[in-house]
């Protein structure tokens, strides 16, 4: 029987389409931003010190990770042009390299972790008192490296061709697995810190197995996989690296920057730390539409940049960023006044408590112009422009807010406060270079970007 691809009733209903797509994501972060903070609260129930071992973790997993979900961006961009120009057999071999990037990456990452995971801990400022804690975390999550890789990518190719339902579904059933394993390993077994990462790596192999049972034994895709007669491509890899290099080069700006907020905040002390990574657990949650809403918009954009469809790029864009921004205003205006409550739930330290709400009531008013920044090069990545996501990133963390921070605590020696004001002021520089760059691509260059970049990728990706 014949494939057919959902493309024909996105250009039909393009509003549909993008709540069609971004629904089950939506409902597939929830539960992701549910497992994140039951971590938070079983973690926090050990002891402050493991909480802190927690937090000075995140930049080193999110620098991996961002890594593999930039390039994971750019499957889905690449794949998604090529189902909307109806080229299947590009999509499918594009698909095919997805699999052998994530197996290559896989690798690199777990031998780098394990041989020097220790030396990039300390390299990040995990004091000496902490090191043992940080370090049995991060050693069980090397190992599981290979699972969170290639789900990443699977879900990035079923992303790619417009079905959302299906990762939504997997990766789910592997959050609920998590905060179902997270007390029987950290308190019923006795293992704490470690256990937290032993329930996050089992969580992560049920899935990636799942992913491969369906894709590859199954036949569930779209796309097809023949990865006996696979013959490597530099012009497909060149394709998903350039647009979405520059997405893990954000990714890794931004943990970079996570780590150096760490650096100046633990010279308030440590519950500052710990504080600081409840807050950014709780920013999750509103994240997940407008995360949700912009990667469905790079699907699209990317579909109906591959059928040259100009008119329903723009008016899928603006309905998508009116919607993200409504939502960030709604939930900011909610976080602020639940605030104590909200961070209350994670600690039973009063001052973890007082800090992060302090964080929290600062923090969101910078969540609209996160909505701006985040769809714009969502946006641009699905018309093959990758590099604004890391102009963007750059811009806010290395340029902006974190040398502000740096002279707000080491030369004029200000409260945590105004670390808050540091990253919320970056932030909204950032958002007005995006809204200039995206009315700029929605005027007169976006039909000559859409169709350049369709030739270009096509003329690339047939060198094979």
């Amino acid at each position: 029987m014949t494939k057919t691809s959902r493309l024909d009733g996105f250009i039909e209903r393009p509003r549909r389409a993008l709540w069609q797509l971004s629904v089950p994501v939506m409902a597939g972060m929830g539960l992701q931003t549910a497992y994140m903070l039951a971590d938070m609260y079983f973690v926090g129930q050990v002891s402050a010190e493991a909480l802190a071992a927690l937090a000075f973790n995140m930049p080193l997993v999110f620098l991996g990770l961002g890594v593999v979900f930039g390039l994971g961006t750019g499957v889905t961009a690449v794949i998604a042009r090529y189902i909307g120009a109806r080229d299947k057999r590009l999509a499918d071999s594009s698909a095919e390299h997805a699999v052998a990037l994530g197996l290559l990456l896989s690798i690199l990452f777990t031998a780098v972790a394990l041989v020097w995971g220790r030396s990039l801990l300390a390299a990040l400022g995990v004091p000496s008192s902490l090191m043992s804690l940080a370090w049995d975390y991060f050693s069980v999550i090397a190992m599981g490296y290979v699972f969170v890789v290639m789900s990443v990518f699977f879900r990035s190719i079923l992303s790619g061709e417009g079905d959302t339902k299906t990762p939504m579904m997997i990766q789910g059933a592997g959050t609920l697995l998590n905060i179902a394993l997270d007390p029987v390993f950290i308190f019923s077994l006795g293992l704490g810190v470690k256990g937290a990462a032993w329930a996050t790596v089992i969580s992560q192999a049920v899935p990636a197995l799942i992913f491969v049972y369906l894709l590859f034994f199954r036949d569930h895709a779209y796309v097809n996989f023949e990865l006996k007669n696979f013959r490597p491509s530099a012009g497909l890899f060149v394709d998903i690296f350039r647009i979405g290099a520059p997405a893990s080069f954000s990714f890794i700006v931004i943990a970079i920057g996570g780590a150096v907020f760490n650096r100046l905040l633990i010279e308030y002390s440590e519950e500052t730390v710990a504080a600081f990574q409840v807050g950014m657990r709780i920013d999750h949650i509103v994240l997940l539409p407008i995360v949700a809403i912009s990667a469905s918009t790079l699907t699209l954009t990317g579909m109906f940049s591959g059928a040259s469809r100009v008119d329903l790029i723009r008016g899928t864009v603006i309905y998508a960023l009116s919607r993200a921004i409504g939502v960030a205003l709604a939930m900011g205006t909610l976080f602020f006044a639940l605030a104590p409550s909200l961070v209350g739930v994670f600690s039973e330290s009063p001052r973890i408590t007082e800090i992060g709400t302090g964080y929290l009531r600062v923090a969101v008013f910078g969540y609209p112009f996160v909505a701006m920044v985040m769809l714009v090069g969502r946006v641009l990545q699905g018309m093959g422009q990758g590099s604004p996501m890391f102009v963007l990133s750059l811009l806010r963390v290395v340029l902006l807010s974190g040398p502000l921070a740096y002279v707000f605590v080491f030369h004029m020696h200000k409260p945590v406060e105004w670390v808050w004001l540091a990253m919320v002021g970056g932030m909204v520089a950032t958002a007005l270079l995006a809204a200039v760059w995206l009315k700029s691509a929605l005027g007169s260059g976006l039909a000559s970007s859409v169709v350049t970049g369709r030739v270009d990728g096509l003329a690339t990706g047939r060198r094979l």
